[in-house]
């Protein structure tokens, strides 16, 4: 398995990345590790120390449907990592009940992390 860092990756070099993931909790596409969080995309497993988060909040998106009975909505819940760079992923979740468990373990691993989405800015 080949792990592909979110980021710069400067001073990432001495992190155990095969044994976090393999030791890590597993929430949908993501993985949480010891000091690393990990998450899936096709063949690839993107990864970041929580250290270099800065912002993480969730992004719900209503997704339009046809269903045999008529129209409807499917709600879509994302995690979206910022770094220094600013949004680094969105990252597809299972549902809402794996969203908030991932948002309070994230808590508890990144302390230092902001929640939320930034606010907009108001000239525009």
């Amino acid at each position: 398995m080949k792990f592909y860092p979110l980021g710069d990756g400067t001073g990432w070099a001495d992190l155990d990345l095969q044994g976090q993931y393999q030791a890590g909790r597993k929430i949908g596409k993501v993985c949480l590790g010891e000091s690393v969080f990990y998450f899936r995309s096709k063949r690839k497993v993107y990864y970041i120390p929580y250290t270099a988060i800065r912002r993480y909040f969730r992004r719900v998106m209503m997704v339009p449907a046809k269903l045999c009975c008529g129209r409807g909505d499917f709600q879509m819940e994302h995690l979206v990592i910022c770094g220094e760079e600013g949004e680094l992923a969105q990252i597809e979740l299972p549902g809402t009940k794996a969203a908030k468990i991932l948002m309070e373990e994230l808590g508890r691993l990144a302390p230092d992390a902001l929640v939320g989405r930034p606010a907009k800015d108001p000239a525009s």
